[in-house]
């Protein structure tokens, strides 16, 4: 009340001094209420050195590309998220493809894009750089690339841990599998890694041997002796083999050596059930799984009766696909999903 007093005694002589827009302007401010106070804003809390956004899981349905610039080397790669949820932690399947194949050309030949969509799992491409190998094949000979914690081997397992972050991946669903070049990769980057690989699938590749030179990698691959390992060798991961037996780039005689590498492991005694069969393509097979005393499979190694370096079952429209031949890639999903790690 007393402002208003004042404030109209004010206006009064603005008046008389003939000052009416001044005394219309000193109501105007009486009758306008305060502004708030703006509220003060909480200051952020500093970031931690090196801390980082948290990642977030690519779309479902989208198959993108990137690069992961790990401490080993960059390494391109291509990611197929699946359709469904987005809340589930999905196992990953890393796929390696073979000499001139990118990982495009390996997606359309395995068609391990649908059978994510329909099994629920991401799909890992890792790609072979030209810079690295000029064919695009993984190094798999070069004792480098054979090691944990570096090489080829270390980059693959980089990108892995990557991924799994990225996309809050299951770590105990993690699996690795390729076809030539890239099935030998699989088998040394899966022995390296047990701790973060849980089965491997091998398709026309070599097993795991004393192989440290391209000569000594060309010899194993047309099937002569020497390269299989005499020393024993640390437990096998579980592993799923396929092989054409007119295979005319790696003998078919290599898938044998899977065997070999887990009778060193000394996880013995095995026993074989011999399964064959014939596919919808019309293609025989033999299919034989091999047990330890527990009931636990080990080992099943499939032979594709008239069929080369190609992937079995695969698509047409790839390079280095039997469409006659049974279907690899939902075999080996089937051998996969079935397995998680325990610890």
């Amino acid at each position: 009340m007393t402002d208003l007093l004042k404030t109209w005694r004010k206006a009064t002589r603005l008046v008389k001094k003939r000052r009416p827009l001044s005394a219309a302007l000193a109501f105007q401010d009486l009758l306008t209420p305060p502004s708030p106070k703006p509220a003060r804003k909480r200051a952020k809390a500093p970031r931690a050195p090196g801390a980082r956004d948290k990642p977030t899981r690519p779309a479902p349905g989208s198959f993108i590309s990137g690069r992961h610039d790990g401490r080993h080397g960059p390494l391109a790669y291509r990611l197929y998220t699946p359709t469904g949820s987005t809340r589930r932690r999905l196992p990953l399947v890393v796929m390696l493809h073979g000499c001139t194949q990118t990982a495009d050309d390996f997606a359309t030949g395995t068609r391990m894009n649908r059978l994510a969509d329909e099994l629920g799992f991401l799909v890992l491409y890792p790609e072979q750089s030209q810079k690295a190998n000029f064919a695009r094949c993984w190094n798999w000979h070069a004792p480098e690339n054979q090691g944990r914690g570096g090489g080829e081997a270390g980059m693959i397992a980089a990108l892995t841990r990557h991924v799994i972050t990225l996309c809050n991946g299951n770590r105990t669903r993690v699996y690795i599998a390729g076809i030539s070049a890239g099935g030998a990769m699989a088998a040394i980057v899966g022995a390296a890694y047990p701790d973060l690989f849980v089965a491997v699938g091998v398709h026309s590749g070599v097993p795991r041997g004393d192989i440290r030179s391209l000569r000594a990698a060309l010899a194993a691959m047309q099937g002569k002796a020497g390269a299989m390992p005499t020393a024993r060798l640390p437990r096998q991961l579980p592993t799923i083999v396929f092989h054409g037996d007119q295979d005319k780039v790696v003998h078919p005689s290599n898938a044998g050596g899977f065997l070999h590498n887990l009778e060193r492991a000394g996880m013995g005694p095995l026993t074989l059930r011999s399964l064959p069969g014939k596919s919808d393509g019309g293609r025989d097979f033999s299919r034989r799984v091999y047990q330890d005393r527990l009931g636990t499979v080990l080992l099943e190694d499939w032979t594709i009766h008239g069929s080369g370096h190609s992937w079995s079952g695969g698509n047409p429209m790839a390079s280095h696909t039997d469409p006659a031949g049974p279907d690899a890639s939902r075999e080996m999903l089937r051998f996969f999903l079935a397995r998680r790690r325990h610890s």
